[in-house]
Protein backbone atom coordinates (compact mmCIF):
# COMPACT_ATOMS: atom_id res chain seq x y z
CA UNK A 1 0.00 0.00 0.00
CA UNK A 2 1.42 3.39 -0.97
CA UNK A 3 1.69 6.21 1.55
CA UNK A 4 -1.32 8.14 0.25
CA UNK A 5 -3.61 5.12 0.56
CA UNK A 6 -2.18 4.35 3.98
CA UNK A 7 -2.94 7.92 5.08
CA UNK A 8 -6.56 7.55 3.97
CA UNK A 9 -6.95 4.31 5.92
CA UNK A 10 -5.50 5.94 9.04
CA UNK A 11 -7.77 8.98 8.65
CA UNK A 12 -10.79 6.69 8.61
CA UNK A 13 -9.41 4.91 11.66
CA UNK A 14 -9.14 8.24 13.46
CA UNK A 15 -12.66 9.20 12.39
CA UNK A 16 -14.05 5.92 13.70
CA UNK A 17 -12.12 6.24 16.97
CA UNK A 18 -13.56 9.67 17.80
CA UNK A 19 -17.08 9.24 16.41
CA UNK A 20 -18.07 5.75 17.56
CA UNK A 21 -18.23 3.93 20.87
CA UNK A 22 -17.55 0.17 21.22
CA UNK A 23 -20.62 -2.07 21.66
CA UNK A 24 -19.53 -3.20 25.13
CA UNK A 25 -19.44 0.40 26.35
CA UNK A 26 -22.81 1.26 24.82
CA UNK A 27 -24.37 -1.81 26.42
CA UNK A 28 -22.86 -0.90 29.79
CA UNK A 29 -24.29 2.62 29.62
CA UNK A 30 -27.76 1.25 28.83
CA UNK A 31 -27.53 -1.22 31.71
CA UNK A 32 -26.39 1.57 34.01
CA UNK A 33 -29.44 3.60 33.02
CA UNK A 34 -31.70 0.72 34.07
CA UNK A 35 -30.02 0.53 37.49
CA UNK A 36 -30.05 4.24 38.28
CA UNK A 37 -32.68 5.65 40.64
CA UNK A 38 -31.44 9.24 40.70
CA UNK A 39 -33.28 11.37 38.13
CA UNK A 40 -30.30 13.63 37.43
CA UNK A 41 -28.08 10.60 36.88
CA UNK A 42 -30.66 9.11 34.53
CA UNK A 43 -30.83 12.37 32.60
CA UNK A 44 -27.04 12.41 32.17
CA UNK A 45 -26.90 8.81 30.98
CA UNK A 46 -29.78 9.36 28.56
CA UNK A 47 -27.96 12.38 27.14
CA UNK A 48 -24.76 10.34 26.69
CA UNK A 49 -26.57 7.51 24.92
CA UNK A 50 -28.36 9.95 22.60
CA UNK A 51 -25.13 11.84 21.96
CA UNK A 52 -23.41 8.62 20.91
CA UNK A 53 -26.29 7.80 18.56
CA UNK A 54 -26.10 11.20 16.89
CA UNK A 55 -22.30 11.13 16.63
CA UNK A 56 -22.33 7.74 14.95
CA UNK A 57 -25.16 8.73 12.65
CA UNK A 58 -23.51 11.98 11.55
CA UNK A 59 -19.91 10.66 11.76
CA UNK A 60 -18.92 13.51 14.05
CA UNK A 61 -16.87 13.38 17.27
CA UNK A 62 -18.67 12.04 20.33
CA UNK A 63 -16.99 14.75 22.43
CA UNK A 64 -15.66 18.19 21.53
CA UNK A 65 -12.40 17.18 23.23
CA UNK A 66 -11.06 14.69 20.70
CA UNK A 67 -8.02 14.26 22.92
CA UNK A 68 -4.41 13.43 22.26
CA UNK A 69 -3.88 10.71 19.69
CA UNK A 70 -1.94 7.60 20.58
CA UNK A 71 -1.07 5.02 17.94
CA UNK A 72 -0.08 1.46 18.75
CA UNK A 73 1.59 -0.07 15.72
CA UNK A 74 2.34 -3.77 15.31
CA UNK A 75 4.94 -3.79 12.59
CA UNK A 76 6.41 -6.68 10.57
CA UNK A 77 10.16 -6.75 10.93
CA UNK A 78 10.70 -5.98 7.25
CA UNK A 79 8.35 -2.97 7.22
CA UNK A 80 9.60 0.61 6.94
CA UNK A 81 8.84 2.24 10.31
CA UNK A 82 9.67 5.72 9.02
CA UNK A 83 7.14 5.36 6.21
CA UNK A 84 4.45 4.35 8.69
CA UNK A 85 5.35 7.29 10.93
CA UNK A 86 5.11 9.75 8.03
CA UNK A 87 1.70 8.35 7.10
CA UNK A 88 0.45 8.67 10.69
CA UNK A 89 1.62 12.28 10.97
CA UNK A 90 0.13 13.17 7.59
CA UNK A 91 -3.15 11.48 8.47
CA UNK A 92 -3.30 13.30 11.80
CA UNK A 93 -2.88 16.68 10.12
CA UNK A 94 -5.55 15.91 7.51
CA UNK A 95 -7.94 14.36 10.04
CA UNK A 96 -7.70 17.51 12.17
CA UNK A 97 -9.24 19.42 9.26
CA UNK A 98 -11.54 16.78 7.84
CA UNK A 99 -13.09 14.96 10.82
CA UNK A 100 -12.61 17.56 12.43
CA UNK A 101 -10.45 17.19 15.54
CA UNK A 102 -9.86 19.83 18.16
CA UNK A 103 -6.23 21.02 17.92
CA UNK A 104 -4.71 19.81 21.19
CA UNK A 105 -0.97 19.80 20.50
CA UNK A 106 0.44 22.57 22.68
CA UNK A 107 4.17 23.20 23.09
CA UNK A 108 5.09 22.42 26.69
CA UNK A 109 7.54 25.35 26.85
CA UNK A 110 6.00 28.13 24.75
CA UNK A 111 2.32 27.22 25.09
CA UNK A 112 1.93 27.60 21.32
CA UNK A 113 -0.71 25.42 19.67
CA UNK A 114 0.44 23.84 16.40
CA UNK A 115 -3.14 23.87 15.13
CA UNK A 116 -2.86 20.42 13.55
CA UNK A 117 -2.39 17.99 16.47
CA UNK A 118 1.25 17.39 15.55
CA UNK A 119 4.05 18.53 17.82
CA UNK A 120 6.89 17.31 20.00
CA UNK A 121 6.03 13.68 20.88
CA UNK A 122 2.51 14.28 19.56
CA UNK A 123 0.92 12.11 18.38
CA UNK A 124 2.62 9.40 20.40
CA UNK A 125 3.49 6.33 18.32
CA UNK A 126 4.29 3.07 20.08
CA UNK A 127 5.81 0.40 17.81
CA UNK A 128 5.78 -3.31 18.59
CA UNK A 129 7.55 -5.87 16.37
CA UNK A 130 5.25 -8.45 14.83
CA UNK A 131 5.65 -11.74 12.99
CA UNK A 132 2.56 -10.99 10.90
CA UNK A 133 2.83 -10.06 7.23
CA UNK A 134 0.65 -6.98 7.69
CA UNK A 135 0.72 -3.74 9.65
CA UNK A 136 -1.79 -3.34 12.49
CA UNK A 137 -2.49 0.20 13.71
CA UNK A 138 -4.66 0.92 16.73
CA UNK A 139 -5.85 4.52 17.11
CA UNK A 140 -6.44 5.51 20.71
CA UNK A 141 -7.63 9.08 21.40
CA UNK A 142 -7.74 10.10 25.05
CA UNK A 143 -9.37 13.33 26.15
CA UNK A 144 -7.78 15.74 28.58
CA UNK A 145 -10.35 15.17 31.30
CA UNK A 146 -9.49 11.49 31.44
CA UNK A 147 -5.75 11.87 30.93
CA UNK A 148 -5.49 14.60 33.56
CA UNK A 149 -6.98 12.19 36.08
CA UNK A 150 -4.15 9.70 35.53
CA UNK A 151 -2.18 8.80 38.63
CA UNK A 152 1.16 7.04 39.13
CA UNK A 153 1.77 5.68 42.61
CA UNK A 154 4.65 3.73 44.11
CA UNK A 155 3.48 1.32 46.78
CA UNK A 156 5.75 0.08 49.58
CA UNK A 157 7.37 -3.29 48.93
CA UNK A 158 5.21 -6.07 50.30
CA UNK A 159 1.89 -4.24 50.03
CA UNK A 160 -0.72 -6.52 48.54
CA UNK A 161 -3.66 -6.17 46.21
CA UNK A 162 -5.76 -4.48 48.89
CA UNK A 163 -3.38 -1.53 48.79
CA UNK A 164 -3.84 -1.35 45.02
CA UNK A 165 -7.58 -1.15 45.61
CA UNK A 166 -7.16 1.57 48.22
CA UNK A 167 -4.91 3.59 45.90
CA UNK A 168 -7.43 3.38 43.05
CA UNK A 169 -10.33 4.46 45.26
CA UNK A 170 -8.38 7.47 46.54
CA UNK A 171 -7.55 8.44 42.96
CA UNK A 172 -11.19 8.16 41.87
CA UNK A 173 -12.36 10.31 44.79
CA UNK A 174 -9.68 12.90 44.05
CA UNK A 175 -10.69 13.06 40.37
CA UNK A 176 -14.40 13.43 41.16
CA UNK A 177 -16.36 14.57 38.13
CA UNK A 178 -13.26 15.76 36.25
CA UNK A 179 -12.96 12.81 33.85
CA UNK A 180 -16.69 13.00 32.97
CA UNK A 181 -17.84 9.74 34.58
CA UNK A 182 -18.93 7.06 34.16
CA UNK A 183 -15.38 6.02 33.36
CA UNK A 184 -13.52 2.89 32.40
CA UNK A 185 -10.55 2.48 34.73
CA UNK A 186 -7.38 1.17 33.12
CA UNK A 187 -4.93 0.03 35.79
CA UNK A 188 -1.35 -1.13 35.31
CA UNK A 189 0.43 -2.92 38.14
CA UNK A 190 4.16 -3.56 38.39
CA UNK A 191 7.15 -3.19 36.10
CA UNK A 192 8.28 0.31 37.02
CA UNK A 193 6.80 3.70 36.18
CA UNK A 194 6.85 3.63 32.37
CA UNK A 195 5.71 0.02 32.14
CA UNK A 196 2.91 0.48 34.67
CA UNK A 197 1.53 3.48 32.77
CA UNK A 198 1.72 1.64 29.45
CA UNK A 199 0.01 -1.39 30.99
CA UNK A 200 -2.78 0.90 32.19
CA UNK A 201 -3.25 2.25 28.68
CA UNK A 202 -3.18 -1.23 27.16
CA UNK A 203 -5.78 -2.33 29.71
CA UNK A 204 -8.20 0.18 28.22
CA UNK A 205 -8.01 -1.60 24.87
CA UNK A 206 -9.56 -4.73 26.35
CA UNK A 207 -13.38 -4.96 26.20
CA UNK A 208 -14.89 -4.24 29.60
CA UNK A 209 -16.80 -7.51 29.38
CA UNK A 210 -13.52 -9.46 29.49
CA UNK A 211 -11.91 -10.11 32.86
CA UNK A 212 -8.19 -10.60 33.39
CA UNK A 213 -7.13 -14.21 32.79
CA UNK A 214 -5.64 -14.39 36.31
CA UNK A 215 -8.56 -15.13 38.64
CA UNK A 216 -7.01 -13.09 41.47
CA UNK A 217 -6.73 -10.03 39.26
CA UNK A 218 -10.21 -10.63 37.84
CA UNK A 219 -11.60 -10.65 41.37
CA UNK A 220 -9.81 -7.38 42.09
CA UNK A 221 -11.34 -5.84 38.96
CA UNK A 222 -14.82 -6.77 40.19
CA UNK A 223 -14.14 -5.53 43.72
CA UNK A 224 -12.79 -2.17 42.56
CA UNK A 225 -15.77 -1.64 40.24
CA UNK A 226 -18.17 -2.33 43.10
CA UNK A 227 -16.35 -0.01 45.51
CA UNK A 228 -15.98 2.80 42.98
CA UNK A 229 -19.70 2.75 42.30
CA UNK A 230 -20.37 3.10 46.03
CA UNK A 231 -18.65 6.50 46.05
CA UNK A 232 -21.79 8.21 44.75
CA UNK A 233 -19.85 10.45 42.36
CA UNK A 234 -22.16 9.34 39.58
CA UNK A 235 -22.57 10.40 35.96
CA UNK A 236 -20.74 13.68 35.25
CA UNK A 237 -20.02 13.95 38.97
CA UNK A 238 -23.63 14.88 39.75
CA UNK A 239 -24.38 11.90 41.97
CA UNK A 240 -25.70 8.43 41.33
CA UNK A 241 -24.84 4.77 41.32
CA UNK A 242 -22.67 4.74 38.21
CA UNK A 243 -19.20 6.23 38.55
CA UNK A 244 -17.50 3.51 36.49
CA UNK A 245 -18.76 1.01 33.96
CA UNK A 246 -15.59 -1.03 33.77
CA UNK A 247 -12.29 -1.81 35.47
CA UNK A 248 -9.49 -3.46 33.50
CA UNK A 249 -6.19 -4.37 35.13
CA UNK A 250 -3.00 -5.50 33.41
CA UNK A 251 -0.05 -6.86 35.38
Amino acid sequence: MDEEKLEKVIIEGIRKAVSTVPPDVKSALKEALKREHDEVAKMQLEAMIENIRLAEEKKLPVCQDTGMLYFHVRLPRAADANRIRRAILGATIKATREVPLRPNAVDSITGENSGNNVGVNVPWIEVEPSDNDYVEITVFPKGGGADNASVLTFLPVGDGLNEVKSCVLKSVLMAGGGPCPPVVLGIGVGGGAYIAMMLAKMALMRPITERNSDSRVAQLENEILEEVNKTGIGPMGLGGRTTAIGVNIEV
